[in-house]
């Protein structure tokens, strides 16, 4: 049995100032190093933040399959918390599958053989994500309200808006939010991977955990031209 998805969620607190005009639904680098100039901004963490998804089998035929755990840690993106804003993004190629510790702390004790993980990144990134038509996964935080951040999330060429469960924590060094989460893979147009019919598949609801600090940031300095 293989598959499986991510998704995830982030990071923000209140509005307050205001800031550049928003070019779209997510911002770039240009928006950020412009809100810069009147508000804290926070750069993510790679090393330090995490998403994990864990991904349940199903099936008449489940107990012949896996359970799998995928992970991303190559986040990147921006945080404004003041002005209740973060962009962030991921590339579906760079997740890891089944790294021993996720899968322990998954409560799964078996760890699949070096075949089946590639046989599952296969799968993922192949019939069931499509990562090569969509590689990436764009992540929008605005607002937060009643200890849930308002996210939209790009995945499988879908955007939907969720309200997903944070502990949001803000001071002058970093940002981090932490929270855990379910999500449905036919609510981004993704079919769960099956075999045999369906005798042998993988849960449509996955799993999301998620820890992501963001440290704050300042903008490089473009060096002047020289004069002519």
């Amino acid at each position: 049995m293989k598959r499986a998805l991510l998704l995830l969620s982030l990071l923000s607190a209140c509005a307050r100032p205001s800031a550049p005009p928003a070019p779209g639904p997510t911002a770039g680098l240009d928006w950020y190093q412009a809100a810069a100039a009147g508000a804290a901004v926070y750069a993510v963490d790679p090393d330090a933040s995490l998403v994990a998804v864990t991904v349940r089998r199903a099936g008449l035929m489940a107990r012949l399959g896996h359970d799998h755990v995928v992970a991303v840690r190559t986040l990147s993106g921006h945080v404004a918390p003041d002005l209740g804003r973060a962009d962030l993004s991921f590339r579906l190629d760079q997740m890891s599958v089944d790294e021993p510790q996720l899968l322990a702390e998954a409560g799964i004790a078996r760890q699949p053989s070096p075949p089946a993980v590639e046989g599952t990144r296969h799968n993922m990134l192949g019939p069931v994500l499509e990562a090569q038509r969509y590689p990436q996964v764009e992540l929008h935080v605005q607002g937060m309200a009643g200890g849930r951040l308002g996210v939209d999330i790009t995945l499988h060429g879908v955007t939907r808006r969720l309200a997903l469960p944070a502990a949001v924590r803000v001071d002058a060094r970093q940002v981090s939010a932490r929270g855990t989460a379910t999500l449905k893979q036919t609510d981004f147009g993704v079919t769960p991977f099956s075999v045999g019919g369906g005798l042998l598949s993988v849960q449509d609801a996955l799993e999301v955990r998620y820890h992501i600090v963001a440290r704050r940031w300042t903008p490089p300095v473009t060096p002047l031209a020289p004069a002519p």
